[in-house]
């Protein structure tokens, strides 16, 4: 099954049009092109860790367009993570290419970064800061007037219930309270790209859901949301493409209506179990024409 990326680049090789009405260039095989409303184009994507034979991220191409929420799901270990950490810039890569709103992120590192809003699967705060200090820090960073800033901040104190904490230091949050500061932080300078590392994890129901309600606003507003989680049903009901990586590379990169239609009707659960264990356990015929070709 053809990738969102690839099938972009077709068009661009053949002078087609693409869906979409963002038009992106950027150079590609020492050619022009436009590619249709592409805001997140990672190609070829490889990275090794030091020590480890084989590589957490193997050949890696997807796209994110413009008002898409992109849901990344994969079982432990199948490289989420690592691919969020090399688009966020947190690690490097040897090879491939990752371009933040036509920003290619080894050429431009800073500039690209400034498109991106980042929620952690591990809550790293600056404890000894109170919750207002550390949301000052981050709008100063991203040059965010403080007219604008407070505005945004009053909002997400409502949203997230969390006015009565600001003016205490973050060690002394709760888990559940620490996750809706990163929250706050990583969208409070409204970022082109909102990428989010398993980010219900210790939120209460209401705060799950006003979380999926902001994901559709930011896709809405023109941005792209790029969301990883574990909650297989919650991704199937707030995202509009899905990617499935294990062992480091993508079993599949569509929608969800793309999947079923290729006539697997279960829900997106089955399919996921169904595709990672194919790749875990490839079919006896596979094996069997490898054996013959040999």
């Amino acid at each position: 099954m053809q990738n969102l990326a690839d099938r972009v680049r077709a068009c661009a090789e053949n002078d087609t049009e693409c869906e979409g009405g963002l038009y992106l260039c950027f150079l590609y095989k020492k050619r022009e092109f436009c590619y249709n409303f592409l805001m997140l184009d990672i190609y070829k994507l490889t990275k090794t860790y030091s020590g480890n034979p084989a590589p957490s991220v193997d050949d890696l191409t997807l796209s994110v367009g413009e008002g898409e929420i992109y849901g990344f799901i994969g079982p432990n270990g199948a490289g989420k993570s690592t691919t969020i950490k090399c688009i966020t810039g947190i690690v490097g890569f040897e090879s491939g290419s990752v371009t933040v709103c036509g920003t290619p992120l080894k050429d431009d590192p800073i500039a690209a970064k400034r498109l991106i809003g980042y929620v952690s699967d591990d809550h790293v705060l600056y404890e000894g800061l109170t919750g207002r200090e550390f949301v000052n820090f981050v709008c100063d960073v991203f040059d965010v007037p403080s007219a604008v800033r407070e505005e945004r901040l009053e909002r997400y104190l409502d949203l997230f219930s969390l006015r009565d904490a600001m003016g205490k230091q973050i060690k002394t949050y709760s888990h559940g309270m620490k996750q809706k500061l990163n929250i706050i932080g990583s969208l409070v300078h409204e970022p082109k790209i909102w990428i989010l590392d398993e980010p219900m994890t210790g939120l209460d129901p209401k705060s799950s859901f006003e979380l999926k309600r902001l994901m559709r606003e930011h896709a809405d507003k023109g941005n792209c949301v790029f969301f990883s989680s574990h909650v297989l049903d919650v991704v199937e009901k707030v995202c509009d493409r899905v990617g499935i990586i294990d062992g480091g590379r993508l079993l599949a990169d569509c929608t969800l209506s793309e999947l079923k239609t290729t006539g697997l009707n279960e829900s997106l659960e089955e399919l996921f179990l169904k595709l990672t264990d194919e790749a875990e356990h490839p079919s006896d015929e596979a094996h069997q024409a490898g054996e013959s070709a040999e």
